[in-house]
């Protein structure tokens, strides 16, 4: 549009600058002319009458386009996101290494003594 502008201003000055110009008028050379020496000077004339009002001027040519401005200001930061959803649950361990084996334990208290008695004979029942 620029490139339009630059090319329409010119045409539209070329155009008023041809409506001013004033035509060329060739005179003729001057003949010599004998003129006696005049007399004392007379009175002065009456003022004569105000000329009529001249033309109205064409109109100028189109401005240049103005240029561009400033940057605008930086905005104002948003708005805070809702919060997201929970992770899945992550997968079950690996099942660890198997314990050291355990001390042998202590020796067991010792019984008492077995007593003398009755020996019982277990007779086992008659087949039916």
């Amino acid at each position: 549009m620029k490139k339009y502008a630059m090319a329409l201003s010119m045409a539209a000055l070329a155009i008023t600058l041809v409506g001013c110009q004033r035509e060329t008028v060739a005179t003729p050379a001057p003949t010599v002319v004998t003129v006696p020496v005049p007399g004392p000077a007379g009175a002065t004339g009456a003022t004569g009458d105000t000329g009529n009002t001249g033309n109205t001027g064409n109109t100028g040519a189109t401005g240049s386009t103005g240029n561009t401005g400033s940057t605008g200001a930086v905005g104002s930061t948003g708005d805070t996101g809702a919060m997201g959803n929970t992770g899945s649950t992550g997968s079950t361990g690996s099942t660890g290494d198997t314990g050291a084996t355990g001390s042998t334990g202590d020796t067991g208290a010792t019984g008492q003594r077995g007593k003398t008695g009755d020996t019982i004979v277990v007779v086992p029942a008659p087949a039916r």
